[in-house]
């Protein structure tokens, strides 16, 4: 990727888009954002700024939805995220590129067309079920910058309604992808393409909070899934092209 202006305008295209979607239906910075990062920068270097976006986005929402937090419920889940983060921050950097692009496609993909089918595991239910999700969406986030969807999966099994995921998704988003961000390091990016970034966050959450308004929940969910399937199967194909 160009480290001139050219370079950091189209890494600001991506992280606004991601920003948008995520503050405009609660979930899908990483979904929409992380594959098209890995593209650009690299698989390393894209989930590292996925994970910091990520973050960033989440701290904004919650800035206004903090009262709806559910502190007790998202203990087991944040806990064990923390756990299995070092594990998926080791993956990351032992796999060679193409095979980390392949992973990380084919994780988003079939991670969007779970979530798309509502499938319902009797073993995501309960304190237990919050345990495995949380694990396995911590190594996701760790490894590839996408831990939305197993913790999307359990508020389905634990009978969420939106306006309870909503807060509690951004408090986790934010405590586990600071929490990768201590164990992998912040992004190395030229002063360019962090002005770049900071502007599309800002401009994102400002655009995604006027489409929350006008656009129909559901409509906006099934945008980011598909967006995310996009991006997911063109990173799976890059990375099979690569090995």
């Amino acid at each position: 990727m160009s480290h001139g202006w050219e370079g950091a305008l189209l890494l600001g295209l991506v992280v606004l888009a991601g920003a948008s979607v995520q503050r405009m239906a609660g979930m899908g910075f990483a979904l929409v954002a992380a594959p098209a990062l890995a593209l650009l920068l690299g698989a390393g270097p894209g989930v590292v700024l996925s994970n910091c976006a990520a973050g960033a986005i989440s701290a904004i929402g919650l800035a206004t939805s903090w009262r709806q937090v559910r502190p007790a419920a998202m203990v087991p889940l944040v806990a064990a995220a923390l756990v299995s983060v070092p594990a998926g921050a080791w993956v990351a950097a032992r796999l060679p590129e193409p095979q980390l692009l392949a992973g990380m496609g084919l994780l988003v993909s079939v991670a969007v067309l779970v979530v798309m089918r509502g499938t319902r595991v009797a073993a995501l239910c309960g304190r237990r079920g919050a345990v495995a999700a949380g694990a396995v969406s911590g190594f996701m986030n760790a490894s590839a910058g996408v831990g939305g969807p197993a913790l999307s999966l359990y508020a389905v099994n634990a009978g969420w309604t939106v306006r309870e995921f909503v807060p509690n998704a951004q408090f986790y988003g934010l405590l586990v992808n600071l929490f990768s961000l201590l164990v992998k390091g912040v992004p190395r990016l030229g002063g360019r393409s962090w002005l770049a970034v900071a502007a599309a966050l800002g401009l994102g959450a400002l655009i995604g909070h006027r489409l929350a308004e006008r656009v129909p929940e559901h409509r906006a969910r099934t945008v980011v899934l598909l967006l995310a399937l996009a991006g997911g199967l063109t990173t799976l194909s890059k990375g099979l092209l690569e090995l």
